[in-house]
């Protein structure tokens, strides 16, 4: 049996000589087995512990028989222990390895101390460990060639940090979603059209990098995934991007969001769910309006350079509204107003879908396909401490779409828009 760790042998006699250990611990391969061969040729009976570590590849025996005389487990769970032996003096201590394994290799050796018959215990061969094998785990990996590119091995399943840049990938290489522990995943710089929904399956991802690629779209599964709970750093500027799913408000841990130099026409009309969104960019799109919802906003910096705003005219506006309402409309909106639950087995599925994507009105009703829509224009520091000028002429504002579920609301509004405007 082996176990991959961080291990310190500490000399519990260095002190009584004026000495100190040097309270590092080292990463080491351990392995519970018998010697090869005894001196008179037959097969040795005694079980040892054998630490290998990159110093030290030939490994330090210790006999396990009878020879433990404390076990230290109150920080198992955290993968850590110590096995005080009663000779040599020493405390092993292990540390930094997998909670199970440690569990059931720290059995293994309670047996060998008791003396249990050694056809039952899971024994290795004591023989000098790989380099490989002792390795401290790689982190972080950057390849920024395509020719650096892995084809013939694995990535190490151990990287949190992924950076594969200029290599020309055309998609997202399927061995890069066996990484679970990666944190990091920068593919900037490629040929990438589409994206796999399995990236959702990467559950400690929070920063996503696809920089300079050739996405037209942001899949819905990635919206719906479990990166709803870990992603915080999203960068798809420099793309084909049109517009992003309503699901993708749904991503709610999202910190910084850049989205420059794509051909986004408009925002997820959701987008002032992103309640911890600090850092947005979108520079260099096609943005005629902002969403009404994008007033609920808290950022730190805000970049709408070089969009093409309409001119925002309040007394001017769209009206879709129909009087008397339409039943589907009425029934729409009670259902909304009211908070009653509906779901694909109590509504029809494109009714669902409707109601997911009704207006507010600034009444804070629900209006779904009947209202009065209009533009107003809005000071962008209401919305962000920091605001890059919207365009060469030094302006901060910008026009926010608006819509109201009757004409009374849109006459009250209208009042203090005159008001405000004498």
């Amino acid at each position: 049996m082996k176990l991959q760790c961080e291990v310190e042998v500490i000399n519990r006699m260095l002190p009584t000589f004026g000495m100190r250990n040097r309270g590092k611990g080292a990463r080491a391969v351990l392995s519970i087995g018998r010697q090869p061969q005894c001196k008179t040729g037959g097969k040795s009976t005694a079980v040892y512990l054998m630490i290998c570590t990159l110093k030290d590849k030939a490994g330090s025996k210790y006999k396990l028989q009878e020879n433990i005389e404390q076990f230290f487990m109150k920080f198992v769970e955290e993968g850590k222990a110590t096995v005080r032996l009663k000779e040599p003096a020493v405390d092993v201590c292990l540390s930094k390895a997998n909670a199970n394994i440690l569990k059931t290799f720290l059995s293994a050796v309670r047996l060998a101390n008791q003396g249990c018959d050694i056809d039952t215990l899971p024994l290795s061969s004591l023989t000098p460990a790989k380099t490989s094998e002792i390795e401290k785990p790689r982190m972080k990996m950057i390849i920024t060639s395509k020719r650096d590119y892995p084809l013939t091995k694995n990535f190490p399943y151990s990287l949190e940090h992924l950076q594969t840049s200029y290599c020309k990938l055309a998609r997202v290489d399927m061995r890069m979603l066996c990484l679970k522990k990666l944190r990091k995943l920068d593919l900037s710089h490629n040929h990438i059209k589409k994206l796999p929904a399995t990236i959702g399956d990467l559950v400690c991802l929070q920063e996503l990098n696809l920089h300079n690629n050739h996405l037209e779209s942001f899949p819905v599964a990635l919206c719906m995934s479990t990166l709803q709970k870990s992603l915080q750093c999203l960068d798809l500027s420099q793309n084909k991007i049109k517009a992003l799913p309503i699901q993708f408000c749904l991503l709610q841990e999202l910190v910084h969001l850049k989205l420059d130099d794509n051909e986004l026409i408009r925002f997820p009309f959701k987008v002032g769910l992103l309640s911890k969104l600090r850092f947005l960019s979108a520079a260099r799109n096609k943005l005629p309006f902002l969403p009404a919802s994008f007033k609920k906003l808290s950022l730190e910096s805000l970049d709408l350079f070089g969009n093409e705003f309409e001119q925002a005219n309040p007394l001017v506006p769209s009206i879709q509204l129909t009087i008397p309402l339409t039943l589907l409309e009425t029934a729409s909106r009670a259902t909304l107003n009211y908070r009653i639950p509906y779901g694909p087995n109590s509504v029809p599925a494109h009714l669902c879908e409707d109601l997911d994507v009704a207006k507010s009105c600034d009444c804070g009703n629900s209006c779904l396909g009947c209202f009065i829509q209009t533009t107003v224009t809005v000071n962008l520091h209401h919305v962000s401490h920091t605001v890059v000028l919207v365009d060469n002429m030094g302006g901060t504002e910008a026009p926010i779409l608006c819509h109201f579920c009757s004409l009374t609301c849109y006459s009250l509004f209208l009042d203090k828009y005159l008001q405000s405007n004498r």
